[in-house]
């Protein structure tokens, strides 16, 4: 089985209407702070304010994320999340 990393990680610029789409998704908000997580389900996530970096988690890997992006994470990766500014996002789990 092929283990997910960081560059597994999807993040494009959102559209008018990813916006719109995703605008009715429950919103988690998270101060600035440092944490693992492991996604048991694919999320998809629509940041509307912060910057973060994920991590690896073991590995030596990165990818950083602001406002304005839609970041879709792959089930089955083991990351830590720098949150360097306080995040706000919309998210939804498939």
């Amino acid at each position: 089985m092929n283990i997910p990393k960081v560059r597994d990680v999807k993040i494009s610029k959102a559209t008018e209407q990813q916006k719109a789409d995703m605008g009715n998704w429950p919103i988690w908000t998270c101060g600035v702070s440092t944490f693992d997580w492991d996604y048991t389900q694919m999320e998809t996530c629509l940041i509307l304010q912060g910057k973060v970096t994920v991590k690896d988690r073991p590995g030596d890997g990165s990818v950083s994320f602001g406002a304005g992006d839609v970041v879709v994470f792959p089930e089955g990766l083991r990351c830590t999340w720098c949150v360097h500014e306080p995040v706000k996002k919309h998210y939804n789990f498939d």
